[in-house]
């Protein structure tokens, strides 16, 4: 198996269908809590973005962040369809960057999470299935809003 092929696919995939989830949803959902209990799209969107760029930081050898208690929300610079797209786009785009500059080897290399060891790659598995799981709570939402149909 290509590691690198296989990791850059994957982020590639569940990128790519996340957006289009966004771009289905209508703009006053964007700030949206459905139920009075739920986070907006804005906030899962942000909690995606950082944790894609903190696990850049793990990847790299960096620092990971101290996590803040409780849900995570959005700034107030990140509310409108437009913004949050955006954001989403940059962290994705930071995220293939530097998993494209690694080898096979690099993506092998061990890396500690606060979980204890891991690989590179296995931190890009982790992406997919963090965007995979929102995704679905942007699907969720497409169906209370009526919209039962396939966005991809």
């Amino acid at each position: 198996m290509d590691i690198k092929a296989s990791a850059l696919g994957t982020l590639k995939g569940a990128f790519s269908i996340f957006e289009k989830d966004l771009n289905a949803l209508p703009p006053e959902v964007f700030t949206r809590c459905f139920g009075g209990k739920s986070r907006t799209v804005a906030d899962i969107v942000h909690e995606v973005n950082m944790v894609n760029d903190d696990i850049g930081r793990n990847m790299r050898g960096e620092p990971m962040i101290d996590w803040p208690e409780g849900w995570i929300t959005a700034p107030e610079n990140l509310q409108s369809k437009p913004e949050v797209i955006e954001a989403f786009r940059a962290s994705t785009a930071r995220i293939l960057e530097l998993v494209d500059g690694y080898t096979a080897d690099d993506l092998e290399a061990k890396v500690t999470t606060e979980h204890g060891e891991t690989t590179r790659f296995e931190r890009c598995r982790f992406m997919v299935l963090h965007v995979w799981y929102h995704s679905g709570q942007l699907n969720f939402m497409q169906t209370l809003l009526g919209d039962d149909g396939w966005n991809w």
